[in-house]
């Protein structure tokens, strides 16, 4: 049989213990913060940094080590304070997303700091930047060490690539590897976008990712 076959969107989960995790100078310091916990002076960390650059990664290393809640920013308006911040440690996904609940994530953060529970926050930059209204809330987070991810560089862009397939049980040549890594945008998004497509490109023809597969994506791109 020739021509392209049919490609079920089956979903894909990427994994993310510690040992998957690739450590870099773009992501040392933060790496560290996380490795620091229980220590953290104030109970409290905020994770900045660009779309993809780990903070997701770092975060669910995080929770799954302290027992934590997790919640994205923007489900914070709906979300029962009370009983989320009774636990001992807590993540907030997204934190810059939070849209009209700053009351509530004010609130959370007092509730927290009370009862003595953890807390983490990722966003893609600091709290000044938000836009946020209520002062007594960005005085708060102000309060909070910040730890910056910055983008990968291209070793680590070759290792999260190489990463990205294996996630997908693909094999890719070395030289393949070489060549996408150095004609992407160098983000971990950038990555996921690249991989995502090849792996369905993949199915599609019904044979091993190549270099001129790749270089049609990346032109079409």
């Amino acid at each position: 049989m020739t021509g392209r076959q049919l490609v079920f969107d089956l979903p894909h989960q990427p994994r993310h213990s510690r040992e998957d995790f690739l450590a870099a100078p773009s992501n040392r310091d933060a790496l560290a913060a996380i490795d620091a916990w229980p220590g953290w002076p104030g109970r409290m960390l905020l994770l900045v940094g660009p779309p993809g650059a780990g903070k997701t990664h770092l975060g669910a290393i995080w929770a799954e080590r302290a027992g934590a809640e997790r919640l994205k920013g923007e489900a914070l308006g709906a979300a029962d304070l009370p009983k989320i911040a009774a636990g001992k440690a807590l993540l907030i996904d997204d934190a810059d997303r939070i849209g009209a609940a700053e009351a509530a994530l004010f609130h959370l953060v007092n509730l927290a700091r009370e009862s003595g529970a953890f807390l983490l926050l990722t966003a893609t930059s600091a709290p000044d930047l938000w836009g946020l209204e209520k002062a007594d809330l960005l005085s708060r987070l102000r309060l909070a060490p910040l730890v910056a991810l910055g983008e990968p560089d291209e070793a680590l862009a070759r290792a999260v690539l190489v990463k990205l397939f294996d996630d997908r049980q693909l094999r890719v040549e070395p030289q393949v590897v070489d060549y996408i890594a150095v004609r992407i945008e160098r983000s971990l998004a950038a990555a996921r976008a690249i991989v995502e497509a090849l792996d369905r490109e993949a199915l599609a023809r019904g044979r091993a990712v190549t270099r001129p597969m790749a270089a049609a994506l990346l032109k079409d791109a």
